[in-house]
């Protein structure tokens, strides 16, 4: 193939590049700037170019403060074009390929398609076309506004998602056989389009990482984080008055709602919302009406997604602090009591974490299971159990991304991994998802309610029993009491 791979769109043809025996595109948009008076609009296709565009390096960011939000490298790149994505294809043929469409985390205020983590090249090798998205973040994505539509997030997601059913083909992959996956706040947007009606037909199957449907907002949380946001920018929260509120005003007001979330009640963070229109039910009632039978899902999470963050940031506890932030988490008398003893030999700080991991991300990971198996529809589960040998990382939250990818050699690994990560469990991880993507199988038994295997990623994987039967059994199967990163 040329040096020079070009692509053909609907809006034009790019120019990529041959790397590592992937034709890769970067930046390419597939949807209109959302900038002047799109800005809190809905999507728009992207307008039409003559000859050739390049498509070489990453597009724009979607808006975003400039400072790291999680483990994963994701740097920040100014532009008004940030509704793009990057294609990484083995080939362009019509050889109608598996494609994973990759939708970032950063709990829908950070993060972007540009990590060095989410390079598609080795997935590629195996044969899968790989899409990343870029959607809009915080106030500009997600906040409720009066006079615009909700879940602007979401329709972004929606716009990419029909970019890849009318172009993907192009690139070598099949429309008709899409996987959707994303990790942390990506994992809930994957969750929030398995509740989205629009979204029928775009896809075929499903991955939540560290984001199993959790973390979505009532229409009252909405309007609740709105009049917080107005009272902040002293702005009413309609197009106009926002238009006029500087950036970095929004980034304040958006680390303000943070702030104020448990004083006042707040959703858990900005995010996809239950507006009864485009995202039309919670997660987990889609599931239970059936409406996803037809979506084989793969669900999981890491081990010790939160205990790093709860120990740096809290340290050491007494015994009556550790049970009041029991209690903030969901435990208190007899379940408490029960939690610590599981824990024994653990800090007061170190039970207090794996309590915010149990709620946050496995407890809603053991709830998705759990109705799929009780409704006979197709889930496998999985948890990452190996720790990183970075003194008081453990499992934590992000660590699985790179063995999914295969990039263990990309930058920053090491510095969340430890040195030499072991390779043998990237292949095992990277082939896992590699075969759910093409098969819609991971390569063991389905979560059923009278095993409930999960495959727990170690070196070597071995698969258990009931992984999570503590949280499921100590936390009511509801709604989780905090959200992802």
């Amino acid at each position: 193939m040329s040096a020079e791979p070009v692509g053909v769109t609907t809006a034009g043809r790019v120019r990529g590049r041959r790397e590592q025996e992937t034709d890769v595109f970067l930046g390419i948009p597939y949807a209109a700037p959302p900038s002047g008076s799109d800005r809190f609009g809905p999507p728009r296709p992207p307008e039409p170019w003559s000859g050739v565009r390049d498509a070489l390096v990453d597009g724009a960011t979607a808006p975003q403060p400039h400072r790291q939000f999680t483990l994963i490298p994701e740097p920040v790149i100014p532009g008004d074009d940030c509704l793009n994505l990057n294609v990484f294809t083995p080939d362009r043929g019509d050889v109608r390929l598996p494609v994973l469409v990759w939708i970032h985390g950063g709990g829908f205020v950070a993060g972007c398609n540009a990590s060095p983590w989410y390079r598609g090249h080795r997935f590629a090798r195996d044969g899968v076309v790989v899409v990343s998205l870029n959607y809009r973040l915080g106030i500009e994505g997600f906040l409720t506004i009066e006079d615009a539509p909700a879940n602007r997030g979401v329709l972004d997601l929606l716009a990419g998602l029909e970019w890849v059913h009318d172009n993907i083909a192009r690139f070598g992959g099949d429309p008709a056989q899409v996987t959707i996956a994303g990790q942390s706040a990506g994992g809930v947007a994957c969750g929030a389009l398995l509740a989205t009606p629009r979204a029928r037909g775009l896809f075929g199957r499903a991955v939540l990482m560290s984001g199993a449907g959790q973390g979505l907002t009532s229409v009252e949380g909405g309007e609740a984080q709105a009049r917080v946001v107005g009272r902040f920018v002293e702005a009413p929260t309609t197009r106009a008055g926002l238009a006029g509120v500087p950036m970095d005003r929004l980034f304040e007001a958006q680390d303000d709602l943070d702030r104020r979330r448990r004083r006042e009640g707040l959703p858990v963070m900005l995010g996809p919302v239950v507006d009864g229109e485009l995202v039309t039910t919670e997660v987990v009632d889609a599931v239970r009406s059936g409406a996803t039978d037809d979506v084989p899902l793969l669900v999981g999470t890491t081990l010790e997604e939160a205990n790093a963050a709860a120990e740096g940031a809290i340290g050491d506890l007494d015994e009556d602090r550790l049970r009041r932030r029991l209690a903030r988490t969901g435990l208190d008398g007899d379940a408490a009591e029960t939690f610590i003893a599981a824990h024994a030999g653990r800090s007061r700080a170190q039970v207090l974490g794996q309590a915010m991991t149990d709620s946050m991300f496995r407890l809603p990971a053991a709830h998705m299971a759990e109705e799929r198996a009780r409704a006979g529809a197709p889930v496998q589960a999985y948890e990452l159990t190996w720790r990183s040998t970075i003194a008081g990382l453990g499992a934590v939250h992000c660590l699985d991304v790179p063995f999914v990818f295969d990039v263990l050699d990309a930058a920053g690994v090491e510095e969340v991994t430890g040195p030499a990560p072991p390779q043998s469990l990237a292949d095992a991880m990277h082939g896992a998802w590699v075969g759910f993507v093409r098969d819609g199988d991971a390569g063991w038994p389905r979560y059923e309610l009278d095993t409930r295997s999960v495959m727990a990623f170690d070196d070597p994987p071995e698969l258990r029993s009931d992984v999570w039967q503590l949280p499921r059994t100590l936390w009511p199967l509801g709604e989780p009491v905090d959200g992802p990163v």
